[in-house]
Parts: C-alpha cells; structure tokens; sequence
C-alpha cells in the first residue's frame, strides 16, 4: 500500500500541472509550490535552530498561535517556520509576528520530504490537529526529530482505521506525544496501541480567551451600533444569508454586522441589495453617520474578532451549507449566545456548547426568526445563554500549558 500511496501522490503532482488551468484554487496550489526549495535555501538560516509547527490551513494556524507564544518566550532563541498545505492558509498569514518564514508544504513524496527536513532541520517539529503526512513523519522519525501532534483528532473515518491503514497507522510511531482533544481521540489511539498521549483539549480556547484580555475598541463600530442590540454574523456563506435576510427585513430596534465570507464586490453589491433597511458597506463608510444605518457589511478582513466584542447576539456562518462550520469560540469568549446552521457533526465545541444551552442550531428562517425574537425580547434569557457560553470557553483552557509542562520535563 505504501507504494501505491506514493505512486499516487507522484502522479498527483503531474495531475495538478494540468488541472490548475480549470481551477483558481489548484493554480494557487501550484504556483505557491513553484522554487519552493529554492526560496527556502535562500531564507534557511543554517546558523539558526528552527522549530517547525505545519498547519493544514487558517483554523490549524489559530490553533497554533498560542503555542507559538508559549514557544517563544520557552525558546527565545529559537526561529519559527511554519507551513501550510491549503492557498487559503498561506494566503491569510503571510506574515506574523510570532512566525520567521512561512512555506507550503510539499507534496508528500519520499524524495520532497527528504529534502525539506535536510533544509529545515528543526529542532521539533508539531503538527496541528490532524494534517498526517507518512513521508514526512517517516522522515522525523529516522531522523530522531522530536515531533507531536497538537490539539489532535483521531476519527474513525480516518485511513488508520480502514483495511488499508495499517501501513499509515506506523507512520503514527513518529510522534513523541500525542496532545488530543478528547477522550475519542484517546480511546482510539489506545486500540491502536499507544500509551504517549493527553487529552489536553483544544489550543484555540487558549487563543480565544486572551481575545478577551486584548484592546477590542473599534471606534466606527462603536458609531454604527448606538447603543442598540447588535447582532453580528461571522463568515457568512449563501446559504446562511437565506437564513437570517427575512428577520433582518422585518426587525425593529436591531442593528446587524454582516461579514460575508466572500468580499469580493460584486458578491458584496448583491448581498446588500437583498436589505430593505438602510445599509452600509466597510468600503462606503467615510463621512458616513454610521448610527442611522441599521445593517453594516464588513467587506474587509481583520475586524471580526474584535466586532464580536460589541454583540449581543451572534450567528456563525458555515453550517447551513456544507462549506464547514467557522469558529463558534471567538463569539463565545466574549460571553453572548451563539446560532448556527445545522450540518456541524465534526465540530465537537459545537455539539458541547448546544448541549449546554449556550448554542441553538436553526434548519430554516423561521427557526432562526424564532430564536432570535426570543433573544431579544427576554432579556435574561439572552444573559444567561451567554454566561454559559463565557463559561465554556473558561472551563476549557489550558492545553497550551499541558504541552509548555511536557516540554519543560523533556528538554
């Protein structure tokens, strides 16, 4: 099997030359890849000890950005590199202040692998989530790199556990540790035969919660809201604008932040034509009395975060298509009920938090209309959901200081 993987993946690379002329995305996914070697010969510090953390795309790399702080100050010395597999992710994150160099990931052949941690060389290496690479961590392994999975989840749709996977499931030997994020995770992991594992949760509730500790202020949003009820939706996709456009509509009272995931204008235009009460773009916003605008669609990265400190309510776009669920813990830190759609089955935090009241799943308009009357018109209502949302992210922090402590006792 594991030559058939390789073959595979070596065709992959001759499939995706071709393909990107169809695809925008497989463009970037190529183009990114090209002289790739040859940027990092020019941008390795051989001098240099790098710790080398891969993140499969945004999410992995919020979840790792609170490991990178506990790194630095446990290694002052030490740089960071960090790679990406998916365009989205290195796109977004070019540059960071915790990180040194960013890269994509090579494809996953023997020779690529080879040839990435011979120039790397890092001192550890951590993978988050669940982004496993044989060639890679084959090559960690003989290499004898410290290398751990961070904020891990193991599922039994994974290729581990189908009857091809027992040749992926010793590609698992080359981890350390295993940080996962739940008992699953672990319970999985044991039937496999490993013992070197914790169950420390998930690092973005670490993320999240310093959210909270940060300067959230944002002076125009402070104007647009006026001291009315706000309700701000995150990462919204098509199928989620049909979902809450109608209470929109026939609200009263009410002022709504929009933040579509797609912000390209002609997607923006259409999107604020479906209002009927006054609305304003991010882009439209200049020598504007924001307060007499009712809905304010944020086309523009890099407010989100902040904005959710100013809501009463949030919606989190993703889950009433099947694009995936966006993350539902940068509302919650700031203590305010949650509504969603209803397709998030591989997003443990969101099945918890519902079952703690402090989440509701919509399937339809009239399900969100109802849910959001009632937040809004019972006020203790709408607190009390929101303090169990506050308490949730509070009672699941720390993962970053489990791993800091394995790492203190190990080196």
């Amino acid at each position: 099997m594991r030559r058939l993987y390789n073959l595979a993946v070596n065709l992959s690379g001759v499939v995706l030359k071709s393909a990107r002329f169809f695809s925008k995305k497989l463009a970037e996914f190529v183009e990114g890849r090209k002289d790739l070697f040859t940027r990092l010969e020019d941008n390795i510090d051989p001098a240099a000890s790098y710790l080398w953390i891969h993140a499969a795309s945004l999410g992995e790399f919020e979840m790792a950005v609170p490991v990178m702080e506990m790194l630095k100050k446990e290694y002052p010395q030490k740089k960071i590199l960090v790679s990406f597999f998916s365009p989205s992710g290195y796109k977004n994150k070019k540059k960071h202040p915790l990180v040194d160099y960013f890269t994509y990931l090579p494809l996953d052949t023997r020779q690529n692998a080879q040839k990435f941690v011979q120039l790397v060389q890092p001192d550890m290496a951590f993978f988050i989530k669940y982004d496993f690479w044989p060639n890679f961590l084959n090559e960690l392994q003989d290499r004898e790199i410290p290398t751990f999975l961070v904020s891990g989840i193991i599922r039994k749709d994974q290729p581990f556990f189908k009857s091809y996977g027992n040749w992926m499931r010793k590609s698992l030997e080359a981890f350390d540790h295993f940080f996962v994020q739940n008992e699953e995770s672990k319970e999985l992991l044991h039937n496999m035969g490993f013992r070197n594992l914790t169950v420390s949760g998930d690092n973005r509730f670490d993320r999240v919660a310093a959210q909270i500790e940060q300067d959230n202020r944002i002076d125009f949003i402070e104007n647009f809201k006026d001291d009315k009820l706000l309700v701000v939706c995150g990462s919204t996709w098509p199928e989620d604008e049909d979902l809450i456009i109608d209470f929109i509509n026939s609200s009263r009272n009410i002022k709504f932040i929009i933040a579509p995931h797609e912000i390209r204008e002609e997607k923006v235009q259409k999107l604020k034509k479906t209002f009927k009460i006054p609305t304003v773009t991010y882009s439209e916003k200049e020598n504007k009395d924001l307060s007499i605008y009712r809905v304010l669609v944020l086309d523009t990265i890099g407010y989100l975060g902040r904005a959710y400190s100013y809501a009463d309510v949030a919606y989190v776009g993703g889950a009433a298509g099947n694009s995936g669920l966006h993350n539902i813990l940068e509302p919650a830190t700031f203590g305010i009920p949650i509504i969603i759609g209803k397709n998030f089955k591989n997003f443990p935090e969101a099945e918890k938090l519902r079952q703690l009241a402090g989440l509701f799943s919509v399937e339809d308009a009239q399900g969100f209309s109802s849910i959001m009357t009632r937040l809004y018109t019972q006020e203790d209502f709408r607190i009390k959901t929101g303090m169990i949302a506050g308490h949730f992210i509070n009672s699941n922090t720390g993962a970053t200081e489990k791993l800091q402590n394995y790492l203190k006792k190990r080196f």
